[in-house]
């Protein structure tokens, strides 16, 4: 079963925070990929931009759905900027394996983000690995 939350964001009236919690298995993968193609939608990024967001989306969670501890939670948290939208994902994991060991994922996310960070911290028995990034209403080649 997945969660949903949502925060109000005063700078942004018709889009919130949201934070989405669902099984880390590729099969919830594509349900985090619409939503975060909804969200783009909402905030009047172009077509190209939103394709790039969902292929972000889409790479983020695949890496770290591969690096899960098993039963572990998928965590995505979008968050509206004024002229972006940062996407935080997180999955617990008994390897500190970082995201970008893998170089080709590593590239593909790098060339549709416009900003990308990993963070692995402890976290209980294991580890918490940390995917962050911004993507902005523009696809980056029509800027």
């Amino acid at each position: 079963m997945a969660e949903v939350e949502t925060g109000t964001v005063a700078r942004t009236p018709r889009v919130r925070d949201v934070d989405i919690h669902v099984g880390a298995d590729a099969e919830q993968v594509p349900l985090v990929r619409a939503f975060a193609a909804d969200m783009a939608m909402r905030m009047d990024f172009d077509l190209d931009a939103i394709e790039d967001l969902r292929m972000a989306v889409d790479e983020a969670c695949s890496l770290l759905v591969r690096a899960a501890a098993p039963e572990s939670r998928l965590h995505c948290a979008f968050i509206p900027e004024p002229q972006s939208l940062r996407v935080r994902v997180a999955v617990d994991a008994v390897v500190a394996r970082p995201p970008s060991a893998d170089p080709l994922a590593w590239q593909i996310l790098s060339a549709l983000a416009d900003e990308l960070a990993e963070r692995i911290s402890d976290a209980g028995a294991g580890h918490r690995i940390t995917v962050e990034f911004v993507a902005r209403p523009t696809a980056a080649d029509s800027r």
